[in-house]
């Protein structure tokens, strides 16, 4: 399928997944609407979209907030008038072991990691269920199909996240044309691991980390452009993408 002139919400795109994700899809000629809570960032991302010929809308929006999304949403539709795709990709990852207690970042992870995909999918499905078509993309992690250390609650999000999107496409594909996908990466180089305060787990992963050649964003906005472009007779349900030198 060509994505050129199609319509696609990005979270969390001032940075990492979601910012090179815009990159690339305006790139192949959709119209990108890009929101997180970092205006400034979105409006030099528009900029440089537009500077490239691209077409592009910014929504300022915190995705645990389902009226943010009404404001996404009803921007979209009357900048572009469809919506196309929805890239549930703002996320947390404050890894922490469980016996530290870091019960306030639990929370914000079930708030962002979950609800926040809960929260974009209600709030495009109305209009993609009367279009009869739409693609909705969740980036869930290789950490929602096993536990790594010090990720209990995250690894517990994403497997959230892996199994809302099967239920998806089981309830949406066949009834409604609308095709859902889990994009599950490995270690990927982006300000996720800014957001973790354990020091302990800090000091583990760091030797891990420091060999380790990590996923580029790039490598996960090209699956999601495979994904998205693809005949519409064809759900791609699931992309598992790791390190090429990431053991576990």
């Amino acid at each position: 399928m060509n994505i050129k002139g199609k319509t696609i919400i990005i979270t969390g795109a001032s940075s990492g997944i979601g910012e090179a994700t815009a990159r690339k899809l305006s790139k192949e000629g959709a119209n990108v609407v890009l929101s997180a809570r970092r205006e400034d960032r979105l409006n030099s991302l528009k900029d440089e979209i537009e500077k490239n010929g691209g077409m592009a809308l910014v929504v300022p929006g915190d995705v645990t907030k389902k009226e943010d999304f009404k404001k996404i949403v009803s921007a979209t539709l009357e900048e572009f008038g469809s919506i196309d795709g929805i890239i549930n990709n703002a996320g947390l990852m404050p890894l922490s072991y469980v016996k530290n207690l870091h019960t306030d970042e639990w929370d914000k992870m079930i708030d962002v990691n979950i609800k926040g995909v809960t929260n974009g999918v209600a709030a495009v499905l109305p209009t993609m269920m009367e279009q009869k078509s739409g693609h909705i993309i969740n980036i869930s992690s290789s950490a929602g199909r096993k536990y790594y250390p010090g990720g209990a609650v995250y690894c517990a999000t994403k497997a959230a996240v892996k199994m809302f999107s099967e239920g998806l496409r089981a309830e949406l594909a066949p009834n409604f044309g609308i095709n859902v996908t889990s994009i599950d990466p490995g270690f990927v180089s982006t300000e996720l691991t800014d957001t973790i305060t354990d020091e302990e787990i800090k000091e583990d992963m760091a030797p891990m980390l420091k060999e380790l050649t990590t996923l580029q964003a790039q490598d996960i906005a090209d699956a999601i452009y495979y994904s998205l472009s693809q005949p519409k007779r064809a759900n791609i349900n699931d992309v598992y993408i790791m390190p090429t030198e990431q053991k576990q």
